[in-house]
Parts: C-alpha cells; structure tokens; sequence
C-alpha cells in the first residue's frame, strides 16, 4: 500500500479542521473511503448516494480528485494505482469572485 499525502480545500479543509493529512491506499477509491471513514462527515460530500446496497462507491460529479496534478478522471478514475510520496488533492466545487 502506498504512504500518499492528502490535501483538502475549501469546505473539506474546513469540517476536518487540518489542509493535509497521511493516508494509506493501493487506488484512490482506498484513500477516500479510508478519508470518509475517519471523518464521515465528508462522505456525501464526496460520494453520491448508493441507488443499491451493492453498489460500488461513485465520486459526486462536482469534486475533483488530482494525483500529482492529474485529475483521476483523465486517469483510471477511482482505480487510478497510487505510489509512495503521491499527493492527491480534493477539491470541491468553489465559487467567488
């Protein structure tokens, strides 16, 4: 399992009350639920709701994950392999002007 540092931003950063933190995960699906394990309050920020108990988790179509700058979606998605000292990056929609 890879050692990759998270970075969280706006609303995410906020409810976990830390910008970084070390989480452990062979694919970035690992990292997440290991994320929204530790702070639940995150999971329907990041995942969209199950339609079936047996459901795979599905990333809400709003949040940006990027690995080492590379947004998950443009790699293997949630299946995208992780290596030691990766940085992953999640990013909720955010607005301003």
């Amino acid at each position: 399992m890879a050692e990759v540092k998270v970075k969280l931003f706006a609303n995410l950063r906020e409810k976990v009350g830390t910008s970084e933190l070390q989480l452990s995960g062979e694919k970035v699906i690992d990292v997440l639920l290991s994320l929204t394990e530790k702070y639940p309050e995150l999971k329907n920020l990041i995942f969209e709701e199950p339609k079936g108990a047996s459901e795979a988790p599905v990333m809400c179509g709003s949040i940006n994950v990027l690995i080492n700058g590379n947004n998950a979606r443009h790699l293997d998605g949630l299946d995208t392999l992780l290596s030691d000292a990766d940085e992953l990056a999640v990013l909720p929609p955010v607005s301003g002007g």
